[in-house]
């Protein structure tokens, strides 16, 4: 609906065309400024075919509610949905790669790239990271009740939203943890 359209960059925060085919892979990505970056494989059909210059369509969305009505032609859902379009570029500065790298690790986990290990030269070699300036962008938002057509209002079934919400659960240490180090604190973990 026209209506759930967002074109501001406040409230912005891939497909890929494959030997002539549009093809979508989920991929970790991250943005800073107005840029956004993702990573894969070196040797990804993916990468090449976005490192070739064509146009993209990257689209992200999370879910935020069932709406129930009492009608099935009026159920929804509550979310938040945007699409950065732009032609991507392989970032192939070192400095550059190693400086997005450690911005995607510390917005997954603020901190953490300093205590690391440092990635080595294959580890380097098979991570590629592709950068695509938004050169446009919109945002669909519905976050509302039911829409119940005029009179439905009282029929007598349950009507509203059913929130969703995704969360990390509690942390899991491996066998080498020992109790030694503490779990990060995400803003996604539980504790």
């Amino acid at each position: 609906m026209h209506e759930r359209g967002r074109y501001d960059k406040e409230t912005i925060h891939v497909g890929h065309l494959i030997e002539g085919r549009p093809v979508v892979i989920p991929t970790f990505h991250w943005r800073v400024g107005d840029t956004v970056f993702w990573h894969g494989s070196s040797a990804s059909r993916m990468v090449r075919a976005n490192a070739a210059g064509g146009q993209v369509c990257l689209t992200v969305t999370i879910m935020d509610g069932y709406v129930l009505a009492r009608s099935g032609y009026n159920h929804s859902v509550n979310y938040r949905s945007v699409m950065c379009f732009g032609t991507p570029r392989l970032v192939t500065d070192p400095d550059e790669t190693m400086a997005t790298l450690k911005a995607f690790m510390d917005k997954l986990v603020p901190g953490r790239w300093e205590g690391l290990r440092p990635p080595n030269e294959r580890e380097m070699k098979a991570t590629a990271v592709l950068a695509m300036e938004i050169d446009e962008a919109s945002a669909k938002v519905r976050a509302a009740p039911p829409g119940d057509d005029p009179g439905d209002e009282t029929w007598p079934i349950w009507g509203g939203v059913l929130p969703v919400h995704t969360a990390a659960g509690a942390p899991e240490p491996d066998k080498y943890v020992e109790g030694r180090f503490e779990a990060p604190a995400t803003p996604f973990a539980k504790r």
